[in-house]
């Protein structure tokens, strides 16, 4: 089946084509590059995994319930617009609410791998080179997941939210070789990764867990890769070169903020104009969402600091946002359970895997005992 024959909402085009400007860059230098980048590269190659083999896509999904957590987390829970709903417009609510979220997922993936392929194309150092092109693997990975659990699991998808693809237009059309640096691994991947984290914790699903708890593992060394590089370079900016990147994460991050409202999925559930504003008056004011925009933070805040973006203005833009606690977190304490969550999960698996297997014999031994 064709995705287009999925989406809630027709997209605009077949393709969406952003105009890039800029250099494609080579170098001559070949010597090994730095230490740090040349390990995560190697950590890069030696973790490549394969969806169809690691996921078990034989788990079944509810597609009116695929994460299994309480409709408490729905922001129009309790509302009068939610008493007046019956069962069957609830479990849409349900539907359409995880379907947005996967697919911001799927299409940021994909604004990811295009993103690596950009960093390949423009960066001007080799052993960075290196390391995005194993991140464009990743990426491709991350959305073949993504649309396969969509198309097979949910069965709906929804086209790319206004506010993402404002970012990534504005990232990628951006000349500067380190903008898909700061739009991406920074701003996108950040904030993805912690609600990627915040799902992954909460769901109570086996097949969601997977793979949010897989993609995790490979996106925790993409934010690695970003702070490297941009700490390096953003040591030497003059004052106006920084205050072009702080304005672009300003922007970005409010942009990142409104997205999380999900307006489209209340007009496309077929609301009336006064019930959407009433759902979007009560998502402003849900208190679960207001918990769930602060953790998506958790990442981007403590980032932008430590590549050296901090000037008084910023920190009084994340104020606003009621984020500016989260610059406090530790990047690498998070990116470290994230890989343990994924391995224990791996060890789980197996072993479940393999005490199936001895069950197996074991009745396949008494079997011929019996018939002996």
């Amino acid at each position: 089946m064709s995705t287009h024959e999925l989406y809630t909402i027709p997209p605009e085009l077949s393709t969406w084509d952003v105009e890039m400007s800029g250099a494609a860059r080579f170098t001559w230098e070949y010597d090994d590059g730095r230490d740090r980048m040349l390990a995560l590269y190697q950590k890069g190659k030696d973790k490549q995994w394969d969806s169809v083999k690691r996921i078990d896509w034989d788990l079944e999904v509810d597609p009116y319930d695929v994460l299994g957590v309480p409709d408490q987390s729905i922001s129009i829970y309790g509302t009068p617009l939610w008493e007046r709903m019956d069962d069957r417009q609830r479990k849409d609510v349900r539907l359409h609410s995880a379907s947005w979220q996967f697919s911001q997922f799927l299409h940021g993936e994909q604004g990811a791998m295009i993103c690596s392929a950009r960093i390949v194309e423009s960066v001007p150092d080799l052993d960075s080179k290196f390391y995005a092109a194993t991140q464009t693997m990743d990426e491709a990975r991350h959305a073949e997941t993504y649309a396969r659990f969509l198309q097979d699991k949910v069965g709906l998808v929804y086209p790319i939210n206004q506010h993402l693809k404002a970012l990534l237009d504005s990232t990628l059309s951006d000349s500067r070789w380190d903008m898909p640096y700061l739009g991406m691994q920074v701003l996108i991947e950040g904030l993805a990764l912690a609600a990627f984290g915040v799902m992954r914790d909460i769901t109570t699903k086996p097949l969601p867990k997977q793979i949010l708890a897989y993609v995790m593992q490979d996106e925790a060394r993409h934010v690695a890769f970003g702070r490297m590089a941009l700490r390096d370079y953003y040591r030497n900016l003059s004052e106006t070169e920084r205050r072009e990147r702080e304005d672009f994460v300003i922007e970005g991050c409010y942009l990142m903020r409104d997205r999380l409202r999900g307006q489209e999925t209340w007009e496309t559930l077929g609301l009336g104009k006064d019930e959407v504003a009433q759902a979007m008056e009560a998502t402003d004011r849900s208190e679960y969402l207001r918990l769930f925009r602060s953790l998506l933070f958790s990442r981007i805040v403590p980032c932008v600091k430590d590549i050296g973006l901090w000037s008084p203005r910023l920190q009084e833009a994340y104020a606003d946002m009621g984020v500016l606690d989260m610059a406090g977190q530790s990047l690498d304490a998070l990116m470290k359970q994230d890989e343990d969550i994924a391995e224990k999960l791996d060890a789980e698996r197996f072993a479940q895997e393999e005490t199936e297997r001895h069950a197996e014999v074991a009745e396949t031994i008494e079997a011929a005992r019996d018939g002996s």
